[in-house]
C-alpha cells in the first residue's frame, strides 16, 4: 500500500537524483556491495525463519502497515457518523502454530504472502498445495497468484525476466519480459501477469500468460495523459487494465498527487482503448472495485475515497486506499498505524477486527480469496 508519506519521500529522492553528478564506477560498486549485503541478509533471515518455522508457517501482499505517527502529529482520522460507533468483534491473535495452516481473515480471505514493502527480503509465502507457509528468502521479490499454485519471482541479476514457480511441482520457468518494468501484478484469476513499461521510447503495458506468451501494448502519452503515479492495474473481471488520467488545465504540485480526470480502460488482449470512468483518484488494483461494479476505492489527491463508479461522486472517505472488496458491501483492509486486519462496511464502520501474528506486524501482507 502506498502512503502519502511514501510518495513525498520518492519525489524528494528523485529531485536529489536529478541534481547529482555521475560518479565513474559507482553503479558497479553499489551493485556489488548490494549483492553482498543481500547475501548476508538472507543468511540472517534464513536462520531466523527456520527458528520461527518450527512453530509457524507463513503468508502473501496487499495490506501494508503504516509506521506510528510522530506524537506531535496525530494521525488523520475519518469523522465517524453516528452509525460508526458500535464496537467491532475482535478475534483472538493467532497462536504460535499459525503458519501450519492458511491464515483465514474476516470475509473468508487468506493471507498469501508477507514480506517487507515492495516484495523484498525474507518473509512468508502460502504454499496452497501443502496448506502451509514457507520462508521466502530465496528470491529478491515474490508475488503469488491470488488463485492456483504459481508464484512470480524477481531476481535483480535478471532485470528483464520474470520467473514463474509452480509450488505444486517445484519447477521454475524464466520468461523474457523487457526493460524498464514495474513490479508485476496478477490478474484476479491468477492466469496472467501485468507489467507497466516506462522506457523513454516506449510507454504501455505487457501481459504475460502462464505459459510465457507475451503481449506488449504501446499507449500514447499524448492521447492518454498521465503524470505522477502512472501504473496500469487490472480491473475486477481481469478483461481490462486501467490507467489514471491527469486532469489537464488544473494546477499540479509535487506536494500532493496530481488531480485526476478519470481512469481509462484498455483491453488486456489487444491493448485497444475500451471505456473510461470519471474517478477522482487511482484504484490500487482489481479488488478496489466492488463485485457488482457499482463502487470503487481510490487514492484521491489528499485521502482515500469511496466513490461511485459511474459518476465519480464521493460517497465518503476511507482510512486506506489498499482495500479489498470481499462482498458488495464489505471491505477488507489493514488498520492504519495499528496493523490489524479489519472488515468494514461502506460507511467505514468496523465489523470484525483480526490481529495478525507478531511475525507479520512489520511486513506488507497480500490477501486473496480462500
Amino acid at each position: 500500500m502506498t502512503t502519502h508519506l511514501d510518495e513525498m519521500l520518492r519525489r524528494a529522492v528523485r529531485d536529489l537524483a536529478n541534481g547529482a553528478a555521475p560518479a565513474p564506477g559507482l553503479a558497479g560498486q553499489a551493485l556489488s556491495r548490494g549483492r553482498r549485503l543481500r547475501r548476508q541478509r538472507r543468511l540472517v533471515i534464513s536462520a531466523a525463519a527456520m527458528v520461527a518455522i518450527v512453530a509457524t508457517a507463513v503468508p502473501f501482499v496487499l495490506l501494508r502497515p503504516r509506521p506510528a505517527p510522530n506524537p506531535a502529529t496525530p494521525p488523520p482520522t475519518v469523522t465517524p457518523s453516528p452509525s460508526i460507533t458500535a464496537s467491532p468483534s475482535i478475534r483472538p491473535t493467532p497462536g504460535a502454530n499459525w503458519a501450519a495452516a492458511p491464515l483465514v481473515l474476516p470475509g473468508n480471505w487468506v493471507v498469501t504472502r508477507a514480506q517487507f514493502a515492495g516484495g523484498s527480503g525474507g518473509g512468508f509465502l502460502l504454499d496452497r498445495s501443502r496448506g502451509r507457509y514457507v520462508p521466502t528468502d530465496r528470491y529478491d521479490a515474490i508475488f503469488p497468484a491470488p488463485a492456483g499454485s504459481l508464484v512470480a519471482v524477481i531476481e535483480e541479476d535478471r532485470p528483464r525476466e520474470v520467473g514463474l514457480v509452480d509450488m505444486a511441482t517445484g519447477k521454475t520457468r524464466w520468461h523474457e519480459v523487457g526493460r524498464a518494468l514495474n513490479r508485476p501484478t496478477w490478474s484476479p484469476d491468477g492466469r496472467r501477469l501485468l507489467f507497466t513499461t516506462t522506457a523513454l521510447d516506449h510507454f504501455g503495458f505487457v501481459v504475460v500468460e502462464r505459459n510465457g506468451t507475451k503481449r506488449t501494448h504501446e499507449v500514447s502519452r499524448k492521447n492518454y495523459f498521465c503524470t505522477d503515479q502512472c501504473s496500469f492495474v487490472w480491473t475486477r473481471d481481469g478483461r481490462e487494465v486501467a490507467l489514471p488520467q491527469t486532469a489537464q488545465g488544473k494546477p499540479r504540485s509535487e506536494a500532493v498527487r496530481h488531480p485526476r480526470s478519470g481512469v481509462q480502460m484498455f483491453s488486456a488482449d489487444d491493448g485497444r482503448p475500451t471505456r473510461s470512468e470519471p474517478l477522482p483518484g487511482d484504484p490500487a488494483g482489481p479488488w478496489a472495485w466492488s463485485p457488482d461494479g457499482r463502487l470503487v476505492v481510490v487514492q484521491g489527491q489528499q485521502e482515500p475515497l469511496l466513490v461511485e463508479t459511474a459518476t465519480g461522486r464521493v460517497v465518503n472517505p476511507l482510512p486506506v486506499a489498499d482495500a479489498a472488496w470481499v462482498e458488495d458491501d464489505r471491505l477488507l483492509y489493514r488498520q492504519p498505524y495499528q496493523g490489524d486486519v479489519v472488515l468494514a462496511d461502506t460507511t467505514g464502520r468496523e465489523l470484525v477486527r483480526q490481529p495478525l501474528p507478531e511475525q507479520l506486524s512489520e511486513l506488507e501482507v497480500s490477501v486473496a480469496p480462500r
